[in-house]
């Protein structure tokens, strides 16, 4: 059975190529554009993982994560965050705040893929 990818980023470019890219390689694909309908479209949806953008225009993704995990319903779900501006300190801070993977904007397909496959455990 295919499994769920919800994607939280507020760029339209990069949510196409997200989506695209995972819908090629047989997943099944919630796409959105504001990390306000996180938990509700998580609810939703009963994602198997989660792609999440750090820097949103509304929310924090970090804030997002940390309200994810405090979630029963998703404290196991992997999430992989996506930032395009990664400083120092800034992949700790991601990871402390629950995230279970990391991958710095512009995403090269095949590292990203090989990333999505290691947070799922496959």
């Amino acid at each position: 059975m295919a499994q769920k990818v919800l994607i939280v980023e507020d760029n339209a470019l990069n949510l196409r190529l997200f989506t695209d890219l995972l819908r090629a390689h047989k997943f099944i694909v919630e796409p959105l554009s504001d990390g306000r309908d996180v938990m509700m479209k998580a609810a939703a949806f009963g994602p198997d993982l989660i792609i999440m953008d750090i820097q949103l225009p509304e929310v924090s993704g970090l804030d997002l994560i940390e309200a994810l995990r405090r979630d029963g319903r998703f404290a196991a779900t992997p999430i992989l965050a996506v930032t395009a501006y990664a400083g120092t300190g800034d992949e700790e801070r991601i990871l402390s705040a629950g995230a279970t993977g990391y991958v710095s904007k512009p995403i090269s397909m095949k590292p990203f893929m090989e990333k999505v496959a290691e947070v799922l455990g496959r």
